[in-house]
C-alpha cells in the first residue's frame, strides 16, 4: 500500500505539472482527492491492514494529501496569475489616444425662455400657477365672460372632448381658479405657463399645440399703468434695454379696457424693415384690465377690486429673440437646430 500511494503521488504531481488550466486542475483534484479518487480508494483498505501498519501507512497518506494539496494551490495560483496578466494585457488602456467627445445636452430652447420668463415675473413679486390640460367649459370660457354661443369663442378652434370637456385653448383658466380658490377676498398676483391646444392647422407661425403665459394681478387700486410699467420692464429684460413699447387699444372678452403690446424693431431701430413690415413695430403680447364680470364670477367686488391681465406666447418671443423663422422647428427634433441653443 505504501508503493501505490508513493505511485499516486508521483503520477499525481507529474500531471499538475503538466495542466496548463484551471480547469484541468479541477479534474485532477477531482480524480485523486475526490469521494471516489484514486488516494481515497486506497485508505478505504487500510482496515485490512495490521494495527501496527495502519499509523505508519495513515502518516504517508496524510503526506501525499498535502503534498497533492500544496501541489495544486500553487499551480492553481500561477495559472490565476498568467490568466490576469494576459487579460490585463488585453484591456490595456493607451493613455496617449485622443478621448472621445461627450455630447452634452442642454434644456430646450422653449423651456428656458419659459424659465427666463418665469424668473424675471418671480422677481417682481409674481408666483407661479399651474392647472389642467383637460379643462372644463366652464373655466376655459364661462369664467371668463366667454358664455356659451359667444362669437369668440369660434376664433379658438376647440378641441372638445366631451360637451363639457376640451383641451384648454389658453392658460387665463388657471387665473379663474385661482381667483375662486382665494375667495375673492385677497390679492392675486400670479402667472401661469403651460401648452395649450386649438384645432389649427400646422404652418410657419401656427401650431395645433404651443405655450402661453398668462399672468394676473388683482388687488385695491391697480391701475392700468402698473399693467403697462410692468409689461415695459418685461420687453427691456427679455430683448434688451433699448426696446420700447407701445400699447394699443384692442379687444378681448374677458377684460376691459384692452390693448395689445408692441415693441420696437431691434433690427431697424424702429425706422422701419421687412421684419417690421415698414412699421417699426412688432406684435408681441396682449392684455387689459380684468372685466368686472370676471371679478364677480370669481367673487371680487369690482367696486373694490381691480386688477390687469396678460398672455404672450412664448415661441413668438423665443421666435422674435434669435430670429427663428418657423415655429414648427421648435418641435420636429432637428439636433443641429437645437444645438445652436444650448446656451441660451
Amino acid at each position: 500500500m505504501k508503493e501505490q500511494l508513493e505511485s499516486i503521488q508521483t503520477e499525481a504531481l507529474e500531471k499538475i505539472a503538466s495542466a496548463a488550466e484551471l480547469r484541468e486542475l479541477q479534474d485532477i483534484k477531482v480524480a485523486y482527492l475526490g469521494k471516489k479518487g484514486s488516494l481515497t480508494t486506497v485508505l478505504r483498505g487500510m482496515g485490512k491492514l495490521s494495527k501496527e501498519e495502519r499509523p505508519v501507512v495513515g502518516e504517508i497518506a496524510n503526506q501525499v494529501r498535502e503534498a497533492i494539496t500544496e501541489a495544486l494551490n500553487q499551480k492553481t495560483g500561477k495559472l490565476e496569475q498568467e490568466a490576469m496578466d494576459k487579460q490585463l494585457e488585453s484591456e490595456a488602456i493607451d493613455v496617449t489616444l485622443p478621448g472621445r467627445p461627450v455630447n452634452v445636452g442642454g434644456p430646450h430652447l422653449l423651456t428656458s425662455i419659459l424659465q427666463e420668463i418665469e424668473d424675471l415675473f418671480i422677481g417682481m413679486g409674481f408666483e407661479v400657477r399651474e392647472g389642467p390640460e383637460v379643462e372644463t367649459d366652464y373655466f376655459n370660457f364661462e369664467a371668463l365672460n366667454l358664455p356659451k354661443n359667444h362669437p369668440a369663442r369660434d376664433m379658438q378652434d376647440t378641441f372638445y372632448l366631451t360637451n363639457e370637456l376640451l383641451l384648454r385653448t389658453h392658460t387665463s383658466p388657471v387665473q379663474a381658479r385661482t381667483m375662486q380658490e382665494y375667495g375673492g377676498n385677497r390679492a392675486v398676483k400670479m402667472i401661469c405657463p403651460g401648452k395649450v391646444y386649438r384645432r389649427d392647422t400646422d404652418d410657419a407661425t401656427h401650431s395645433h399645440q404651443f405655450t402661453q403665459v398668462e399672468g394676473l394681478y388683482v388687488d385695491k387700486d391697480v391701475r392700468m399703468s402698473d399693467l403697462k410699467g410692468v409689461l415695459d420692464k418685461f420687453a427691456k429684460k427679455m430683448f434688451g434695454e433699448d426696446r420700447e413699447i407701445r400699447l394699443r387699444p384692442s379687444f378681448f372678452p374677458f377684460t376691459e379696457p384692452s390693448v395689445e403690446m408692441d415693441i420696437s424693431c431691434k433690427v431697424c431701430g424702429g425706422d422701419g424693415c421687412s421684419v417690421c413690415k415698414q412699421s417699426g413695430w412688432i406684435e408681441i403680447l396682449g392684455g387689459g384690465m380684468v372685466h368686472p364680470k370676471v371679478l364677480e364670477m370669481a367673487g371680487y367686488d369690482p367696486k373694490v377690486y381691480s386688477g390687469f391681465a396678460f398672455g404672450m406666447g412664448p415661441e413668438r418671443i423665443a421666435m422674435l429673440k434669435y430670429g427663428i423663422s418657423d415655429i414648427r422647428q421648435f418641435y420636429t427634433n432637428d439636433i443641429r437646430f437645437l444645438k445652436q441653443f444650448h446656451h441660451a
